[in-house]
């Protein structure tokens, strides 16, 4: 076969992947794009208004806010969620029958739905019949039951709580598997030459799990400014409001308000954020070569 119709041949093998992202992805987001162009509602319009709705987004107070709230659940949420992650990986690594019961049930919970199991964490956290007010109290930690999602600070943590216990297995996952990758000589030739384990840990399983975290994080990340459900179900963005975030807020005014094309400006201004603080992550963890 000659190199033409190799590259031939080659092409037709990826034909149906760029028919799938031109169909699902690069149509729907011209849509998007032309929608957010427009005053379009879910009654009806969608007359031609140029960059009013992205002039109106830089002055949304409310957008602004929820976009504030969200980085700072970001910031709080994925570090936790790694160093917990990683502090799992290393207690059930070894493959023994215990270590990999517990790491079966800590990923039980990433294959149920996010609504699903914030449904859960509202019973839990109910102020009549959830549990984990009855446990608190039986320790003495509070003195009545308390109302979680009353306060914008409780109900913050609340769902914090709920999405490390929904999602930290999958972290954990990826984190057994990179040690695994690592080859036991190395960690024989540290052994012999008296290192200890905190020793083998910070000098030889965390450069070489790098691109695993950087993965994690960055998955973790995106993942946080995307919130929705969460807070949708746990909090319903209150108390006034105070714990909407960005998604929740596109969605208020999509969805709530029939501010079609507002809220597609809106979505495309997020998307253009987490890509940008996307690129600056990857940049700021890129391996760097010695000088």
């Amino acid at each position: 076969m000659n190199p033409a119709s190799k590259t031939y041949v080659g092409f037709l093998y990826v034909v149906p992947a760029l028919l799938f992202v031109a169909v699902f992805v690069f149509y729907p987001l011209s849509q998007l794009i032309w929608i957010s162009l427009t005053d379009a509602s879910l009654l009806g319009g969608g007359k031609f208004v140029g960059w009013d709705n992205y002039a109106k987004a830089f002055s949304d107070k409310a957008f602004w806010q929820a976009l504030g709230f969200t980085l700072k659940y970001t910031l709080w949420i994925t570090p936790i969620l790694i160093i917990l992650g990683f502090a799992l990986a290393l207690l059930v690594v070894p493959n023994r029958p215990l270590p990999k019961l517990a790491r079966t049930i800590v990923f039980l919970p990433v294959v149920i739905g996010l609504g699903s199991s914030s449904l859960l964490w509202v019973w839990l956290f109910d102020q009549q019949v959830g549990p984990l007010n009855r446990i608190l109290m039986d320790l003495h930690v509070i003195a009545k039951p308390m109302a979680w999602f009353t306060k914008a600070d409780t109900g913050y943590w609340a769902a914090i709580i709920s999405v490390i216990w929904k999602v930290v297995g999958f972290g954990m996952i990826l984190f057994v598997a990179a040690i695994n990758s690592i080859s036991h000589e190395v960690n024989e030739a540290a052994m012999i030459d008296g290192a200890s384990y905190w020793q083998r840990v910070t000098r030889i399983i965390l450069p070489l799990s790098w691109r695993t975290i950087v993965l994690a994080t960055l998955i973790s990340a995106i993942g946080s400014m995307l919130a929705f459900d969460q807070f949708y179900i746990l909090t319903g963005g209150g108390p006034r409001g105070q714990t909407f975030t960005s998604v929740y807020w596109i969605y208020q005014n999509a969805f709530v308000y029939f501010k079609l094309g507002y809220g597609a400006a809106l979505s495309l201004i997020l998307a253009v954020i987490i890509l940008i603080g996307a690129a600056v992550q990857i940049w700021m963890t890129r391996p760097r070569s010695p000088s």
